[in-house]
């Protein structure tokens, strides 16, 4: 009896798609710092800037696998007070005419400091400068890397 090429071909098929399944599944962690409050210059009037005013700031960033996941030491991952503290030094260093800018340089940071995959960063302003009733005014920012 004599046999078809074909069923080799498939044969390789199956053994690929087990092979894939033998890694296991698939894990990522995902830091977030919500309502991070600091007293900030930001903003397009030379009031805001001068006067300055409170910021709120929420982060969400996912780092891949850390080795904590399998060591459990605090070394082997990220540092949340070291990132509120880079986020701080960021915002309160200089001003920024825009919300924009500023989740701009914060993801920018925490990607290449951190090694984020991926970045959200939302600044808020509770009491902004604007004649009319609103609760606050927000900027967010993604980044992803390609």
């Amino acid at each position: 009896m004599a046999r078809d090429e074909s069923d080799d071909y498939e044969d390789d098929e199956d053994l690929s798609e087990e092979d894939e399944d033998d890694e296991g599944p698939e894990i990522g962690v995902t830091v977030e710092i919500v309502g991070l409050s600091l007293y900030t210059h930001h903003g397009v009037t030379a009031a805001e800037r001068e006067i300055g005013q409170r910021l709120v700031l929420d982060v969400r960033f996912d780092i891949g696998e850390p080795d904590a996941l399998i060591t459990d030491r605090v070394e082997d991952t990220v540092d949340y007070g070291e990132v509120c503290q880079v986020i701080a030094l960021i915002a309160q260093a200089r001003s920024y005419r825009t919300l924009e800018r500023l989740c701009s340089v914060i993801a920018d940071r925490l990607a290449s400091q951190f090694g984020a995959e991926s970045v959200t960063v939302k600044a808020s302003k509770p009491e902004p400068p604007i004649p009319l009733p609103v609760e606050e005014v927000s900027v967010e920012l993604w980044r992803e890397e390609r």
